[in-house]
């Protein structure tokens, strides 16, 4: 079964399958600082992730999006306070063009379903 939560004609925010969570990119607000706008995509994910019944210690994978990786350590900081000690997840950052040149980082997260 598939289940989609906060569907538009467009995107859905989450997707679970067979006990996999995938989470739409989550971006915070247009015009923040780096660490604004990544606590509120942090806050965005976990968010999306209890709703779908889990949390932050069954993130499987992250993808971090930024549109200007001088800002790397800012970011950092912001996760690293963030993930649960002893569940980090695989993670890859690159840099991209976002959707609007005020952003300046987007987080993709997958996380397991909480047994």
């Amino acid at each position: 079964m598939i289940q989609r939560r906060h569907t538009t004609d467009r995107m859905s925010q989450s997707v679970t399958h067979k006990g996999v969570i995938y989470l739409a990119g989550q971006v915070g607000n247009a015009g923040d600082s780096v660490a604004d706008q990544t606590r509120e995509c942090l806050a965005r994910v976990e968010a999306l992730l209890n709703e779908a019944g889990s949390s932050t210690k069954h993130m499987l994978q992250a993808v971090i999006w930024m549109s200007d990786m001088k800002d790397f350590a800012e970011m950092n900081a912001v996760w690293d306070a963030w993930v649960p000690k002893g569940h980090a997840p695989a993670r890859a950052t690159g840099s991209a063009h976002l959707a609007t040149p005020e952003l300046k980082v987007e987080v993709i997260v997958t996380a397991a379903v909480a047994e």
